[in-house]
């Protein structure tokens, strides 16, 4: 069966029970932007438009979201209910507004793929390390464009270094994927990456035809152009999906400071070994983490990446903290107001 080849399983068949008894069908999302969307039923591919309810809820689908629908014609289907998600894959959405954009949803696997060109990073993979923790799956690091690096012993070191116990894979996606491929055979596989760096390029190999298109990465500083421009479950030929996203040049983190400390373990099992629970790591004495600076034992450029994930993540907490304050006091504002205006209320 179709949806059983990209990843509906015995427990997402348990998850969608109670809904079959309503006559509705099994679907799986397949692509979400600006409001619209595609699902996979058994019978093949849809447009798709969520109830209503789902918008008052606020659970609106993304890609790769397990959902139940209704036929509406024979183009046209009515998605009833987002099944719960096993993963998720989250940012937080551009502007100033301090809420949560579901990337993608029921993802095996994020394969974070680092260009080995110019534009290599390993700031940014930290970031997406990051990213990749806090979302419930399994990580791998992908490094692309073997052909384009000339220092590939250093950068390997550069990598080891920061992504701890998460493998990588070296290649060049123009030549052969086969090593991945047989790595994400049967699974949901989600590619992270700031944009060049060749996600839709292997892609393409995966899928064996030019679904995504791509663009060449300027040779001046080897950036690359958008080549994705939304995100969309694209079935592999062997089993499994792939699932391919907008590159992301300036992540907006929606994680956690647990996973932070995942990520880099190194460093808060140092923080742990401070005189002082409060400690700052600037003057305060038996500092563990100074300490370690002045032997070299933890790299002071991944140290300063570390204080600036975390300043970000707390800074985005008291920005949550501070709206949700704001939200309780208009609501009181309301209801005192409402009382004001009705008399026969007040006790």
């Amino acid at each position: 069966m179709f949806l059983e080849q990209i990843g509906a399983d015995a427990h997402i068949r348990e998850l969608f029970e109670p809904h079959a008894a309503q006559r509705l069908e099994l679907g799986r999302v397949s692509f979400a932007a600006h409001e619209q969307y595609r699902i996979y039923l058994e019978g093949g591919d849809y447009e798709a438009v969520p109830a209503g309810r789902l918008r008052y809820d606020a659970v609106l689908p993304a890609v790769g979201d397990w959902v139940a629908a209704r036929q509406v014609d024979p183009k046209l289907a009515l998605i009833e209910a987002v099944l719960p998600r096993r993963t998720k894959f989250s940012r937080r959405v551009a502007g100033r507004t301090v809420a949560e954009q579901v990337i993608a949803a029921n993802v095996d696997l994020a394969v974070i793929v680092c260009g080995l060109d110019g534009d290599f990073n390993v700031r940014r993979l930290e970031r997406y390390l990051v990213l990749a923790h806090e979302s419930g799956g399994d990580a791998l690091i992908v490094l692309n464009k073997s052909d384009l690096c000339d220092a590939l012993s250093a950068r390997l070191e550069q990598v080891t270094a920061v992504a701890q116990r998460v493998p990588h894979l070296v290649m060049n996606a123009r030549e052969s994927v086969q090593d991945l491929r047989s790595v994400i055979r049967g699974r949901t596989v989600a590619f992270l990456g700031s944009s060049g760096v060749g996600k839709s390029t292997i892609v393409n190999a995966l899928i064996g035809e030019q679904s995504q298109i791509t663009l060449p990465v300027r040779e001046a500083d080897s950036r690359g152009r958008h080549a994705t421009t939304s995100r969309m479950l694209i079935p592999l030929p062997e089993g499994g999906a792939v699932i391919d996203t907008p590159g992301m040049r300036e992540l907006q983190l929606w994680a956690t400071e647990d996973s932070l400390d995942e990520v880099f373990d190194d460093v808060a099992a140092l923080a742990s070994e401070c005189r002082f629970g409060d400690c700052t790591h600037t003057n305060e004495p038996d500092c563990a983490v100074q300490s370690a600076l002045r032997r070299g034992e933890i790299d002071s450029s991944r140290w300063r990446s570390y204080c600036k994930l975390q300043a970000e993540l707390r800074h985005e907490m008291l920005k949550e903290d501070a709206l949700a304050r704001t939200a309780v006091k208009a609501k009181w504002k309301a209801i005192h107001k409402a009382m004001r205006n009705n008399p026969k209320h007040r006790h």
